[in-house]
């Protein structure tokens, strides 16, 4: 028999997209066509259900015109 473990990993935040869109004024729809991906793959971004590839984070770097590490939260804390 095989146990069921229902605990859940906690969400861990690793990426800012939806905070760099909202800076920038713009929306998951506009990002999706400007880099030609599912409006759903860039909501699933925004929410860290999943990552963009270091190319996509690139590209949307590029069209938001920031740096790329305002994209990804430090692994640092201020007190380190």
């Amino acid at each position: 028999m095989f146990a069921l473990n229902t605990n859940k990993l906690a969400k861990v935040e690793i990426n800012r997209i939806k905070v760099a869109l909202a800076e920038t004024r713009r929306k998951n729809k506009w990002l999706a066509e400007q880099i030609g991906k599912d409006e759903s793959t860039i909501s699933q971004w925004c929410t860290n259900a999943r990552q963009p590839s270091l190319e996509n984070l690139l590209k949307i770097a590029k069209i938001l015109d920031i740096d790329i590490r305002e994209l990804l939260y430090s692994t640092k804390n201020s007190t380190d």
